[in-house]
């Protein structure tokens, strides 16, 4: 594991005060790591236009998802499966029907935000 240079061997800074209360409170690789790969997931539009059916919509299933994002099954299902393994999507399978829902609150905010930001003027 990569050991964290001191302050006195990185680069120099301006407010060292600031620059240690930051230092001190920095998440670790893996958590910056996990968060890149959240936004990465929400970074296709196709599985923006999931995230946003399921925002409008609590539950679905892949069938209906595609119809709504006018794609096939298959590639839904794809792009699912790789929501689901980000932990942004959930399913519940009922028989053999899977019907897909956001993991959390926190997605639906982390989404409304983003929506937000680009809706305004």
């Amino acid at each position: 594991m990569k050991k964290s240079k001191s302050l006195s061997e990185s680069a120099s800074c301006i407010e060292r005060e600031k620059v240690e209360s930051v230092r001190a409170k920095m998440k670790s690789e893996r958590f910056f790591h996990d968060l890149a790969e959240t936004f990465r997931a929400m970074s296709d539009p196709t599985r923006t236009k999931i995230i946003y059916a399921l925002c409008l919509e609590k539950e679905l299933c892949v069938q209906d998802i595609a119809a709504i994002i006018e794609t096939s099954s298959s590639a839904t299902s794809h792009q699912l499966r790789m929501l689901r393994n980000m932990k942004l999507v959930r399913y519940n399978k009922v028989g053999r029907m899977a019907y897909y829902s956001l993991d959390d609150i926190h997605i639906n905010n982390l989404f409304a935000e983003g929506m937000r930001h680009v809706e305004e003027e």
